[in-house]
């Protein structure tokens, strides 16, 4: 759910429109949100089509049609066909889940801006091809997540040192 409500804005923002949501339905269960009203849910900060996604996601997994202790199991490839086979998730999105909730060691995501960026800066490339991170992912791995974290330091790293500094 908190991944579906950051997607495409600001980690501040999703913070925000989470708390709202929680105050509104308290824990986040399958049921709970799939049975609240969507209007509701909407004037927590919302639009229309993400609480279409998160309600589908519940009801999915209220019917048990999406098993969750089973994707927990799952090898990383089927866990992603599975999680981005639903509306709301995309690859992205479950590489995310698969970093951040699940902890799995080895994701290093291409559709990951900031993990291409960070990337294209260690190695001074101008253009980084698929082809290129490919090759540097498996030379990463079984690592990959770790060199995630690093590589969003150093495209973050970027932008800080883009910043003038007041002298004096």
């Amino acid at each position: 759910v908190d991944s579906v409500i950051a997607q495409q804005i600001s980690g501040r923002a999703a913070q925000t429109i989470s708390d709202r949501l929680h105050v509104l339905v308290g824990n986040f269960t399958p049921q709970g949100l799939a049975e609240a009203d969507p209007s509701q849910i909407q004037q927590c900060g919302l639009s229309q089509r993400k609480v279409g996604y998160i309600q589908g996601i519940a009801r999915e997994v209220a019917s048990g049609a999406l098993d969750l202790e089973a994707l927990r199991h799952a090898p990383d490839e089927e866990l992603i066909r599975k999680l981005s086979a639903l509306n709301g998730i995309g690859v992205w999105t479950a590489e995310m889940l698969m970093i951040f909730s699940l902890c799995r060691p080895d994701v290093l995501s291409w559709g990951d801006l900031g993990i291409r960026r960070g990337m294209a800066l260690l190695y001074g490339d101008r253009e980084l091809t698929r082809e290129r991170f490919e090759r540097r992912r498996k030379r990463y791995s079984p690592y990959g997540s770790v060199v995630s974290l690093y590589l969003w330091l150093i495209a973050g790293m970027e932008e800080a040192l883009a910043v003038k500094l007041p002298r004096g």
